[in-house]
């Protein structure tokens, strides 16, 4: 509908996928504390037989959090904030509220389906590409789907400039649909060679070849998922909430094509002191350090944008959450390209210096973002207020300690395996044993525990908070120009 001038939109899409987003967050996140116990008290891994084991929680909950809570944080933001730059409304077009919806329930379908083989153990064995190939055609169709809401939304737009946030929409799709695809293409061997079960498949590549696929699939997972699209949100909501103009457009266009043209090559990093070709892996490494300058311009930008406006991080705790993501997001894009560099990538590799690394971008600057865009959401979607603004403060405050411990305990751990490894005697011999360095790390694993706990806790507050907004709340006579009202 349009009453007058202004278009009423359709939120019903979106809110589907705001509660998967909690759902799948706090399954994702529960079964990462449970498989963080596991690790500091291996007597867990018994807890429910094979179905219990670390080998099959671990892919539940990196799919969990990765395809579960984070798309389903995107796809939130983005059938809310699309229809909102594009000048449409899914009440004028039917055609595409129908593709949406079928994008969400065959999405839920999919994860369900992927829940259960991977707690059966079924699995390509393929890092961030677990699923077995039955599965991966369904991802296929999901993704399409996506692609004909995010094309033919823009392709009946009012409003002519693309902004920013759907130029990296855009880049996620595009890159996740040839990545995924090309890292997953594999023989069935049960209708080819009649060998193994229906769901048992070879990959097209060997040995090296499809290690260094893997890992140009594996690291722009990160890339466009957990960056990409993340970028695309952030610069919606920050100046939506903070009511102020991005810093600079010429900024984002800078970072944007920098960061899609060196991202795509920085995967070799994971293959360093491997098979692979020597150039590969300096590609991987020289690309990497590049990185730093339209990640740090991206962030930069982020927080010039508050420039004049920083008594909003005191009053607001929707600023709090982006303005601390940012700055986790650089923090995270400076320590990945200095762990890719040679000589610190023969201490870092396969130590836990590597996980810390991944979960302060995963904790801080993906979750806090998908957290502050549901905020920001909700509230115009449900037309009430957040339910209690204290709660979130103390939401943010359990959630950043529980950073902070999960962080900088890896970060200990993993140089302290690092250096314990390479540790050796006067005559070449090694010092410690593989258990020896085992064994030091259970203090650091209880503190990651410990972190997770801390973690979940404050997403369960955010879930309670944003439950009781949805149905508790005071109703708003208008929807806020900015500033999202909240009760004290």
């Amino acid at each position: 509908m349009n009453t007058g001038n202004v278009l009423e939109y359709d939120y019903s899409i979106s809110k589907l996928f705001v509660w998967t987003t909690l759902i799948f967050g706090i399954v994702g996140m529960l079964v990462g504390v449970i498989i963080a116990f596991q690790m500091a008290y291996p007597s867990l891994n018994h807890i429910a037989g094979e179905y219990g084991i670390f080998g099959r929680l671990r892919p539940i909950h990196t799919n969990g959090v990765i395809y579960g809570f984070t798309l389903s944080g995107i796809w939130a933001a983005w059938y809310y904030l699309g229809q909102r730059v594009l000048k449409i409304t899914y009440n004028q077009h039917p055609f595409l509220k129908i593709i949406g919806l079928l994008h969400f329930w065959l999405y839920v379908i999919l994860i369900a389906l992927a829940v259960i083989v991977l707690i059966l153990g079924i699995t390509q064995s393929k890092e961030y590409a677990e699923l077995p190939w039955i599965l991966d055609l369904i991802v296929v169709v999901v993704w399409v789907l996506w692609g004909i809401s995010l094309f033919g939304s823009m392709a009946v737009r009012r409003e002519q400039t693309l902004y920013i946030s759907l130029w990296y929409f855009i880049a996620s799709f595009v890159a996740i649909s040839a990545l995924y695809i090309f890292n997953n293409l594999a023989i069935p061997t049960y209708f080819v060679a009649n060998v193994g079960s229906i769901w048992h498949s070879v990959s097209l590549y060997a040995g090296t070849n499809d290690a260094m696929v893997q890992w140009w699939w594996g690291h722009n997972a990160v890339a466009f998922v957990f960056t990409s699209a993340i970028i695309g949100v952030m610069y919606y909501f920050l100046p939506k909430e903070s009511g102020q103009p991005i810093f600079s457009y010429k900024l984002t266009l800078f970072s944007f094509w920098s960061l899609m043209f060196v991202y795509i090559w920085a995967g070799g990093h994971h293959l360093i002191y491997s098979t692979t070709p020597d150039w590969v892996q300096t590609l991987g490494s020289v690309f990497s350090v590049i990185l730093i300058l339209p990640s740090w311009g991206t962030a930069i930008n982020m927080l010039l944008t508050m420039r004049g406006q920083w008594h909003q991080l005191r009053e607001s705790p929707i600023i709090k959450f982006m303005i601390l993501a940012s700055t986790f997001y650089m923090l995270s894009t400076l320590e990945g390209p200095i762990q890719s560099i040679r000589s610190v990538n023969a201490l870092a590799h396969f130590t836990d210096w590597i996980i810390g690394h991944v979960h302060d971008g995963v904790l801080g600057w993906v979750g806090f973002t998908i957290i502050a865009a549901c905020y920001h959401m909700v509230p115009r979607m449900f037309k009430r207020e957040i339910y209690s603004k204290k709660i979130m403060e103390i939401q943010f405050w359990i959630m950043t300690l529980g950073i902070i411990l999960y962080f900088s305990s890896m970060w200990i751990a993993g140089i302290t395996q690092g250096m314990m490894w390479r540790a050796t005697d006067e005559f070449g011999n090694l010092i410690y044993t593989f258990m020896d360095s085992v064994s030091s790390l259970h203090l650091y694993y209880l503190i990651r525990s410990i972190a997770g706990v801390l973690y979940l806790l404050g997403f369960f507050i955010f879930v309670y908070n944003i439950i009781m907004t949805m149905i508790a709340s005071k109703e708003l006579d208008k929807e806020p120009q900015y500033a999202t009202p909240m009760s004290v």
